[in-house]
């Protein structure tokens, strides 16, 4: 084994401790307990090595909500292929999609609510953007036309959304989000 491969292995694996330590310090405390300070601290490295890896917080909030994106994807995926298809795929995407804002606020909030500098609706994204993406299109597609899927898929996103951040932010009250989100989806299935 080479050096440099050693030396790369160690560096993804830095990279990795600091991801994990600011996704836990966000979900314990919130984003603004998020420092480069306070992970330099938790992952025992001094700040200037977690700048040898990112440009900053900013930076350290985009790899997290990448691999957000990453597991949203995956969720959604084992949900639409689990309820094999139509309406029932539609309604157990959704029910994924707002059940992990709900099971993970700081990740989501780093994914769909903090200024983050990642490329979303363009070639560039991430593959883990696309792939979410994409699991919502498959869910929804069987009720689009040629024409519309791209748009349709982005209103059930809005929408899922909407959802999420309004119950989260107690605009709208937890008891009747099914009711709600049933509403929603018959705007797709007729």
């Amino acid at each position: 084994m080479s050096i440099q491969a050693r030396r790369e292995r160690e560096r993804a694996a830095r990279e990795r401790l600091i991801v994990d330590a600011a996704r836990e310090l966000a979900e314990a405390e919130g984003w603004d307990a998020v420092t480069t300070r306070r992970l330099a601290e938790r992952v025992e490295y001094s700040q200037p090595v977690l700048y040898s890896h990112f440009a900053g917080k900013d930076a350290i909030m985009a790899a997290v909500a990448v691999d957000g994106f990453g597991e949203l994807a995956a969720a959604l995926h084992a949900a639409r292929t689990a309820a094999g298809g139509g309406k029932a795929a539609l309604s157990a995407v959704a029910d994924a999609y707002v059940e992990f804002a709900d099971r993970r606020p700081a990740l989501y909030d780093a994914m769909f609510n903090q200024a983050v500098s990642l490329p979303f609706a363009t070639p560039e994204a991430p593959p883990a953007l696309h792939a979410g993406f994409d699991e919502l299109r498959a869910a929804v597609g069987p009720f689009a036309t040629t024409d519309d899927e791209g748009v349709l898929t982005e209103v059930l996103w809005s929408g899922l959304h909407g959802l999420v951040t309004l119950t989260r932010g107690g605009r709208l009250p937890r008891e009747a989000h099914a009711e709600r989100l049933a509403v929603f989806l018959r705007t797709f299935t007729g």
